[in-house]
């Protein structure tokens, strides 16, 4: 499995390296901070395109990265949760 989505992968992670290194970033950053600013449906999309962007990452750099490489992500990702978290309950 992990084979064939890194097949897959393989265009657009091509297509990702030939950009800017700060567009990637940028675009992350805009999602989350205009996700979590909008709210509603709207805020929820954006937040969970960058929430699939950051774990597909995730999983295929797993197998190459350090210890300390992982926590990191993982902080990313538990600060991806914690938004989306924040969304989901009403505010009143």
């Amino acid at each position: 499995m992990r084979l064939f989505i890194e097949q897959r992968s393989r265009p657009a992670l091509e297509a990702l390296a030939r950009l800017p290194v700060w567009l990637p970033f940028l675009a992350l950053l805009l999602l989350i901070l205009g996700g979590g600013l909008l709210g509603g449906p709207v805020g929820w999309v954006m937040v969970g395109v960058a929430l699939v962007f950051v774990l597909w990452l995730l999983y295929l750099s797993w197998p190459r990265m350090t210890g300390v490489e992982r926590l990191m992500r993982v902080a990313v990702l538990m600060l991806f949760l914690a938004v989306t978290l924040v969304q989901l309950v009403p505010r009143g």
